[in-house]
């Protein structure tokens, strides 16, 4: 008699089990760990596989670390490829590998190809330990949740549907404040997310614009996988910026204070060699020139200054800009109003700086006309290295290059020209006006 009790006990656990997966999963959640995979191990493959794919993702994640091997082929084994990928993300990636390796190949490879990302997408940049909970959980289920998990980082809870798409958030004030018998379908709002295959330009003028702490990330069937939090994205943004400085200068990317010796050779000398190039063409400006500065051989000292002033110039507005295009300060649309700033910055620089340089000259060299011809160039040269320098990394953007790569080299080339070719052509043109010969 006992044992026909038992067997329509679990005839009935098993039929409810199969026909309501996503009520036995709710009740499934209120008991132990090991009581869960007791069930699951007991109940046919497929309630199980239905029944697992619907608990809560910490849940599911904690699941998957402590069940046996064979419990884990017989629901993975004919899971679909990216709701396994999913239930997997959170696992860390050692686990991830010796999990993938119970499957069949072909299974285990299509798996490791949907938890793979680009570098520079959401989903490389999201935790996948994401606090998510079903809209039927009540305000109490939830709490005694988060104090189980002792996740101080916390600030908002995300209400997903039993196929894991996201349906909203509830805020952590809100939740503390609400009753404890409230469901989260009454308290949830609207959540606004990402996809993985987003950038991190992307994430970040969201986050910017809606002034979050923290974005989900879905998928193309907004399914919740993950989320970003604001510090993250910022420590990426300062290590981008910081390795854009490097990149300015010729240095590589990935090099380190104390990296090999011929690991900093090979990503310097060919920017050393362009460089070199660019110099030598600079030089042919000033051949051009050679007659004038021959008769005029107070000309040779003033080319420097020119020339660094202009350079100085277009390496502020290189930086500013550079600096604005990282942060997502400026777009490439925005380049007119950049480079009429710049150009207004460097005409009124330009100016003062001139007028200095002249007073010094005139006194230097006893020549007003000398005196003239510097200021003059002077003010053009900074004035186009300004614009320059702002134009030159939105055109490259615009262009799809890398900005911090090669801005440097190509200013250097334009301010060293721009600065010969004016004042030494001013000074060739005006000689015989000025009386400078």
């Amino acid at each position: 008699m006992e044992k026909q009790a038992t067997s329509t006990q679990q005839v009935l656990i098993s039929t409810f089990f199969q026909q309501y997966p996503t009520e036995a999963a709710l009740t499934l959640e209120t008991f132990s760990t090991d009581k869960i995979l007791d069930y699951l191990s007991n109940m046919p493959e497929g309630s199980a596989r239905k029944v697992f794919a619907r608990l809560i993702p910490d849940l599911i994640a904690e699941l998957i670390t402590r069940m046996s091997n064979e419990l884990f082929i017989s629901i993975f084994s004919k899971l679909n490829t990216h709701l396994a990928a999913r239930l997997l993300s959170r696992q860390d990636k050692t686990e991830v590998q010796t999990k993938l390796a119970l499957l069949p190949e072909l299974q285990a490879t299509e798996i490791r190809e949907f938890l793979s990302y680009k570098p520079d997408s959401a989903g490389y940049l999201m935790e996948t330990t994401v606090t998510a909970f079903h809209a039927a959980h009540t305000v109490e289920e939830v709490l005694i949740r988060i104090r189980k998990h002792k996740d101080r980082t916390i600030t908002s809870i995300f209400v997903i549907d039993e196929d894991g798409q996201l349906l909203g958030q509830v805020p952590l004030p809100l939740l503390i404040s609400a009753d404890h018998n409230e469901i989260l379908k009454d308290l949830m709002q609207e959540a606004t997310s990402v996809n993985t295959m987003s950038s991190k330009e992307e994430v970040l003028l969201i986050l910017e614009k809606e002034r979050m702490l923290q974005i989900p990330v879905v998928d193309i069937n907004n399914i919740l996988l993950g989320i970003i939090r604001n510090n993250i994205l910022i420590d990426v943004t300062k290590q981008e910026v910081t390795e854009d400085l490097q990149a300015m200068f010729g240095a590589g990317r990935e090099e380190q204070a104390l990296s090999k010796v011929s690991f900093a050779v090979r990503k310097r000398l060919p920017w050393l060699q362009v460089n070199l190039a660019t110099a030598f063409l600079a030089s042919m400006v000033v051949g051009f020139f050679e007659e004038t500065i021959a008769q005029i051989t107070i000309l040779a000292i003033f080319l420097p200054v020119v020339a660094g002033q202009s350079g100085n110039t277009g390496s502020q507005a290189l930086g500013v800009t550079i600096r604005g295009l990282a942060l997502r300060e400026i777009s490439i649309s925005q380049w007119f109003q950049v480079a009429r700033k710049e150009l207004m910055v460097g005409f009124i620089n330009g100016v003062a700086v001139a007028i200095t340089t002249g007073v010094i000259v005139y006194f230097w060299s006893a020549s007003f006309g000398i005196a003239i011809v510097i200021v003059i160039s002077m003010v053009l040269s900074m004035t186009i290295a300004g614009i320059s320098g702002a134009v030159i990394p939105l055109a490259l953007k615009a262009v799809g290059q890398d900005p911090a790569t090669s801005s440097s080299i190509i200013l250097t080339t334009v301010t060293d020209i721009c600065g010969f070719l004016s004042f030494l052509g001013l000074a060739t043109a005006l000689s015989s006006v000025l009386g400078i010969f």
